[in-house]
């Protein structure tokens, strides 16, 4: 094969790139799909499913175990679990230790006193300590370990290397991430960042006085540049009882995971935003979007701008013309497993309150944001290199405050519906 020939080629397959994109982009902006995919998620399990069967036949072959040994132990090694200690000893009554300790009934005091020695007890008093700082709150600030591998190195390395059948179908999911889908993401995330910013801008120059106007702009547009947005990380999005979304002068409540919630509810409704200002990328955005419409960014620890929050949520609500609000009362990302306690905030300034259950399948992309170890940059880039974001979401029917009732009582039964509806763990303290 020739240079030109290869040049030619070359071009060719980029010509054919920049076409799908051209179509993704315009499919997304649309709101519509080819349900290419859905079928991309179909040969994804298929492919976990046939990694998983490798496993089990590997365990099987290089252990020499019988059927059911094995499958105990794969199920007691890759169970779900969110510990955030690294157990490297077990305690066990039967298991040696540096020194084996076991008492008789027959062993006298003087023996004791010769072999005890005080590091005898260390193990002991490390396993209370773990059971104290490991809680089951802590527990939801870890990102969930799946029951079995998805061919992506950061949810079980264990498993890196089962076969070379394996080994090679994690080298071409590689290639295809990194090297395909990789680029292609990228490109239709600044695509959707860079229509965003130009649109919202537009819109903040159109003159006072014509807010209808305004609202229709920004709901069309901000509905466009979500959907491309989702598209950057491959989103795959159920959305269930529509009939129920959060309308004008509304708050919606919903529990979180993730920076990218607002990306999933975004692109089928249109929202004013609720939430803490922050710096860098996530900066920018909210600037972005504050040029357009009305949003309400706080500094966490400013007590004058908590109370101005609830006075612009009493206005807001008041008036029917205004978009829905979106609100996150748990004030924090948790781990896709639970739902923790709601402030109360939100629930004190009246209206109606339209709460909506998010559930990602962890599957195909982990989307838990754990802020204290990760930048909003090394996030996006985790989850443009994941296979797919895949989620549910319900809208629940509206709920408004009974009479008599506190706001922490309806806080908590609002939360108690997410809960159910998502299927999550309903935890019970504050997050402070």
């Amino acid at each position: 094969m020739t240079w030109s020939s290869m040049c030619m080629y070359l071009k060719i397959a980029v010509a054919i790139f920049i076409i799908l994109l051209f179509v993704v982009m315009v499919l997304a902006a649309i709101g519509k799909s080819l349900g290419v995919r859905e079928k991309y998620v179909e040969i994804l399990l298929w492919a976990f499913e046939y990694g998983r069967e490798k496993i089990e036949k590997a365990e099987r072959k290089n252990n020499k175990k019988d059927s059911s040994e094995v499958e105990d132990e794969f199920s007691e090694r890759n169970s779900y679990s969110t510990s955030v200690i690294s157990r490297a000893v077990k305690l066990h009554p039967e298991s040696p230790g540096p020194r084996k300790f076991s008492r008789t009934m027959s062993r006298t005091l003087e023996t004791l006193n010769r072999e005890f020695q005080l590091d005898d007890a260390m193990e002991f008093v490390k396993a209370g300590m773990e059971a104290i700082i490991e809680d089951e709150v802590t527990q939801r600030f870890s990102a969930e370990e799946l029951p079995s591998w998805n061919l992506l190195t950061r949810t079980n390395k264990n498993y890196m290397y089962i076969n070379l059948k394996v080994t090679v179908m994690w080298g071409l999911g590689f290639c295809l991430r990194y090297l395909i889908l990789l680029p292609g993401r990228l490109i239709l995330f600044f695509m959707g960042v860079g229509l965003l910013t130009v649109f919202t801008a537009a819109i903040g120059c159109v003159p006072g006085g014509n807010d209808r106007l305004k609202r229709w702009m920004y709901w069309h547009i901000s509905l466009m540049c979500f959907r491309i947005l989702s598209q950057a990380i491959s989103a795959v999005v159920k959305y269930h009882n529509s009939e129920n979304r959060a309308k004008g002068g509304g708050i919606c409540v919903a529990n979180h995971t993730s920076p990218i919630d607002v990306v999933m509810l975004a692109s089928n409704n249109c929202y004013a935003l609720v939430g803490q200002r922050q710096g860098g990328f996530l900066g920018f955005l909210q600037r972005a979007l504050g040029r357009a419409t009305a949003h309400i960014w706080f500094e966490r620890f400013e007590t004058k701008d908590r109370t101005l929050v609830t006075q612009r949520l009493k206005e807001h609500v008041e008036n029917p013309e205004k978009l829905p609000i979106l609100i996150f009362p748990e004030g924090t990302c948790i781990n896709n497993t639970s739902v923790m306690m709601f402030k109360k905030g939100s629930f004190e300034v009246g209206g109606i309150i339209y709460p909506v259950a998010i559930k990602y399948d962890p599957r195909f992309g982990d989307p838990f944001w754990n802020s204290s170890k990760q930048s909003y940059v090394h996030y996006l880039l985790m989850m443009m290199t994941s296979w797919a974001i895949v989620c549910d979401v319900w809208y629940l029917p509206p709920m408004t405050r009974g009479e008599g009732e506190t706001a922490v009582d309806f806080a908590n039964r609002v939360k108690s519906e997410i809960a159910h509806q998502g299927g999550l763990v309903d935890l019970v303290w504050y997050v402070h």
